[in-house]
């Protein structure tokens, strides 16, 4: 007999034994004939159970059972959420009962704050923070609080900010117009009161009557309307306090009583379930039970991992709240704080906008200077030591040109003057070349300027000879199937002597078909424009042939030059000669894949995108490529076509030159020579040199010396006094004189003051920063259905003594709203600038907002009249930020929607809420939709949700259904 071991799971035991195999008329059955042994199986911890996933499983010495969770009902096998809010205790909640799966959450109404033990509401004083965003005076109430005016003074529409009261005035500008909230002015001339919401109008059509829905009408708990007002109640386990208000605990019985649910609560702080041991307490979600086994108490969720918040965590009763630094926002999840990329918004920077994480900053072209935070105006180069030049200063746009008197013309260095020239062996052509891609439906325009010029030594003191007008020559050709192509191939020997001095070709290609299948069409015809102008010398007039020969024998030249480009181009050649050069000016169309190979002159292929040359390099035709400036040469400008040659070079330097101060033998700063070259000479005693390759020093002017030979700074002079930032100093006088209104200085011992750039000006003399430097142009777009205004020089600091007038006139049958983000007056002074809002200019017509203060929360409100007059006035105190205000003409048709929104106080009262107010992105899509309703569909439910927090979306929505119910 063989004997085999087994080993068989069985119900709640385990059986393990030696079997032996019977004869075959029992096969195929085993029975056990030495020992059985028992071993209990724990079901729970091998997931055996058929327990429900509401239930836990409690193992036992022969099985198991089943019990149902906290807060589920059934038989543990099946179980089912028990429903705290739906009893006549409604979870221990004073005013709302929120179930979610196995528990609920109490929350409070608008106005209240959550009690420590997570049931009872409690007044928020909003006039404890910000003054509860009033303006003058805030009174706290019951479940909400009231905005106030000093005597001379009444509250506007907003409920907020106050109005001056004039001295005379009618209708609802007259103190006894009688309203309690909301003065109306009629078309007939009279007045209609109205109440804010949550209010009733009374019989007398005058006195506003609070609701319930208001504040809970004043109550801490409950509330009921009666035909005489709001009646409050408390809710269980606590009485009304003898002010009809208020509600407070009852005194708790004796413990010994408390041995079931149905005696006060069992004496559980929250809920109450009886069990066959006894009551048995727990908590709502944000709360946990105390050793006691009765009491709940906050979880601070802020105290582990920052409450999963991404920067700030503040924590509350039952719950905690996110917030987010400056320069971020809150994303929907109410957890993650994302960038605001300041850079997307519209008009964020004049020129260049960087984003960094929390900030931006901006930046301007060169030639320009930054100056309001986000603005750039062109820099008066001139008016700092006459930009350096010798001579005159003429400023431009972005730079500056240097003249020179009659007789003399530019050095190479485009600052000094230098005197007659006599033409030296010259050196071949350079070619200067302007490249400007335009595409406009399907047309492409490159522009290259070919200037012939010859290296000419000056001589000082001898006068430039009188030169004839130029000649000039134009000529336009077609090609077919051909692209622009403007560059130099090259090749030949220079001539000796170069008549042609200047070479303009335009070549403009577009697509071009006819008949009916103009549209499947894709030829490609240019038209080549070439512009010859000539010099004549009068030096090369002869006794035979004087200057009308010599203007003559030049056309019948550039004649033949023309031709010449005429025959090339009939061949498919496409060259022009010039000066012993060839130039090709169009290539025939290769392949289509060869076609999207090439940028076109002056750009290369990078990570699959054309961009132009670099400064320091310039486009190589044969190659079409680009490639560095060879030794001896150098480029400033993007996308060049070939490198201007170092003046006296002996071709040395750096390859890949920038500027003309990289040239090898240029005379360092404090030092001069005949042609900026060396050798060189230190500037003398009593004279200064701050730039390179010049050919002159200047003196420090008055008689003042300096300490030692080649300086090369006006803080090298000698001066008599030291002027600080804001002065210059008057070698006249040897005086420290303040830099004038519209000028400013910000370096020690300057000679000198800036002009304030563009069309800005300062408002006092002595200043010290650009910043100082404010335009004073009225800001804003005022549109029939969306616009804003700005204060001038906004985001910058407003001028002293500015004035400021716009006029909101919406089209037939809308009414207008205003959102105020922010605005920053100064609080030094008492009211000496001033913002406001009313139907015309007269101080009697019927105000909607003004202010003389800061005001960061943001607000919103309608226009009290159909048209809108708003002046900013700034006094010569202080100055501060200013405004920027976006508005909106909405249908009339919304205007109780509208109304209702904007004047509930939980627009305002959530951080997250006041974020979208100041959020340009989203106020803009929200004026947009205000504006033109069906706007509202270009904008997906999915994005709305990722844009906008969720209590936004239940707040609009709500009124929205309100709104829209009886049209259901």
């Amino acid at each position: 007999d063989e004997s085999l071991h087994r080993t068989r799971a069985t119900g709640s035991f385990i059986v393990s034994g030696s079997y032996r195999l019977l004869p075959p008329s029992k096969a195929g059955v085993f029975l056990p004939f030495i020992s059985v042994s028992r071993f209990y199986v724990d079901e729970c911890a091998r997931s055996l159970d058929n327990c429900s996933i509401d239930a836990i499983c409690q193992n036992t010495p022969k099985s198991y059972k089943c019990i149902c969770k906290s807060g589920y009902k059934g038989d543990g096998k099946h179980c089912e959420d028990i429903d705290e809010c739906a009893s006549e205790y409604t979870g221990g909640c004073v005013h709302e009962c929120i179930n979610i799966p196995g528990n609920y959450r109490c929350t409070c109404y608008d106005g209240f704050r959550l009690a420590h033990d997570g049931h009872n509401c409690l007044d928020v004083d909003e006039c404890s923070e910000d003054n509860g965003g009033c303006q003058q005076i805030c009174v706290n109430m019951m479940g909400s609080y009231e905005c106030r005016c000093r005597e001379g003074y009444f509250l506007s529409d907003n409920q907020h900010t106050c109005i001056q009261r004039p001295k005379k005035g009618l209708t609802c500008m007259d103190k006894n117009h009688g309203c309690t909230h909301i003065c109306r002015e009629t078309p007939k001339g009279g007045i209609a009161c109205e109440c804010r919401p949550g209010f009733q109008l009374t019989k007398n059509n005058r006195d506003c009557k609070l609701t319930c829905h208001y504040g809970n009408g004043g109550c801490q708990h409950t509330c009921e309307e009666t035909e005489q007002g709001p009646r409050c109640a408390c809710h269980m386990k606590f009485v009304l306090h003898s002010d009809g208000k208020t509600c407070v605990g009852e005194s708790p019985p004796r413990q010994d009583s408390c041995k079931t649910c149905a005696v006060n609560n069992g004496g559980c702080d929250s809920t109450c379930h009886d069990a066959v041991t006894g009551v048995r307490c727990s908590c709502p979600v944000g709360f946990t039970l105390q050793p006691d086994r009765k009491t709940c108490k906050d979880i601070d969720e802020c105290r582990q991992y920052n409450g999963g918040c991404d920067h700030v965590c503040r924590n509350t009763v039952g719950s905690f709240e996110c917030s987010c630094k400056k320069g971020y926002k809150l994303l929907t999840n109410e957890r993650t704080c994302q960038d605001i990329d300041e850079c997307s918004f519209e008009r964020a920077c004049d020129h260049y906008c960087v984003n960094s994480p929390g900030s931006f900053q901006c930046f301007c072209h060169k030639g320009y200077v930054l100056y309001g935070l986000a603005h750039c105006g062109d820099i008066d180069e001139c008016s700092i030591n006459r930009g350096g030049c010798k001579f005159g200063c003429v400023n431009t746009l972005g730079s500056y040109d240097c003249t020179c008197p009659p007789g003399y013309r530019l050095h190479w260095n485009k600052k000094d003057c230098i005197g007659t020239l006599t033409p030296l062996t010259p050196t071949g052509p350079r070619t200067k070349t302007h490249l400007q891609p335009n595409q406009s439906g399907g047309r492409f325009k490159f522009t290259a300027r070919l200037k012939f010029s010859i290296l000419f030594k000056y001589v000082a003191g001898l006068r430039l000879q009188t030169l004839a007008p130029p000649v000039k020559q134009t000529a336009s050709f077609k090609i077919k199937d051909a692209k622009c192509h403007l560059h130099p191939k090259l090749r030949g020997r220079p001539c000796a002597n170069c008549h042609v001095t200047f070479v303009n070709l335009k070549c403009d290609s577009s697509k071009k078909a006819k008949g009916r299948r103009a549209r499947n069409s894709s030829k490609e015809v240019s038209r080549i424009t070439v512009e010859l102008e000539a010099e004549i010398k009068p030096g090369d007039t002869t006794g035979s042939c004087n200057l009308s020969c010599l203007r003559q024998r030049l056309e019948r030249h550039m004649k033949l030059y023309i031709k010449a480009l005429k025959k090339s181009i009939n061949q498919e050649r496409f060259l022009i000669r010039v000066a012993g050069l060839e130039y090709e000016v169009a290539q025939k169309f290769p392949q289509a894949a060869e076609r999207q190979e090439n940028c076109g002159p002056g750009r290369e292929k990078d990570s699959g995108r054309c961009v132009r040359c670099l400064p320091g390099s310039y486009y190589h035709g044969e190659q079409e490529r680009c490639v560095q400036c060879p030794p001896g040469t150098f480029q400033e400008r993007e996308g060049q076509l070939s490198c201007d040659v170092c003046p006296g070079s002996d071709r040395h330097g750096p390859p890949g030159a920038r500027n003309i101060t990289s040239c090898a033998g240029v005379c360092p700063t404090g030092y001069f020579s005949s042609d900026g070259f060396k050798p060189c000479q230190q500037c003398p005693l009593g004279t200064y040199q701050p730039e390179p390759g010049r050919t002159l020093c200047f003196p420090c002017g008055g008689g003042l010396g300096t300490k030692r030979e080649g300086s090369n700074s006006f803080h090298d002079c000698e001066v008599k006094v030291t002027c600080s930032p804001g002065h210059y100093y008057n070698t006249n006088s040897h005086r420290c004189i303040r830099c004038p209104v519209g000028t400013y200085q910000t370096e020690f011992r300057q000679n000198y003051c800036i002009t304030c750039p563009g069309n800005t000006t300062t408002d006092f003399d002595g200043a010290t920063s650009v910043s100082q430097c404010k335009n004073r142009e009225c800001g804003g777009q005022m549109g029939e259905f969306i616009g804003y205004i700005e204060s001038p020089n906004y985001p910058g600091n407003y001028p002293a003594n500015v004035e400021c007038t716009w006029n909101i006139t919406p089209p037939h049958k809308r009414k207008i709203l205003v959102v105020v983000p922010e605005i920053f007056l100064p609080s030094e002074d008492e009211c000496g600038d001033v913002l406001v809002m009313r139907k015309n200019a007269s101080a009697t017509s019927i105000t909607t907002y003004e202010t003389c203060q800061t005001y960061e929360r943001p607000i919103a409100f309608t226009a009290r009249s159909r048209r809108l007059w708003i002046n900013f006035k700034s006094n010569e105190a202080n100055s501060a930020r200013g405004f920027h205000i976006p508005y909106v003409t909405y249908d009339e048709d919304y205007e109780q929607l509208v109304e209702d929104i904007v004047r509930d106080g939980r627009l305002y009262a959530s951080e997250n809420h006041q974020e979208i107010l100041k959020d340009k992105k989203l106020v803009r899509m929200l004026l947009e939709v205000l504006a033109n309703p069906n706007k509202y569909y270009n904008y997906t439910p999915r994005y709305s949700k990722e844009m906008l927090p969720e209590s936004f979306i239940r707040l609009i929505h709500s009124k929205v259904s309100t709104f829209l119910r009886p049209y259901k």
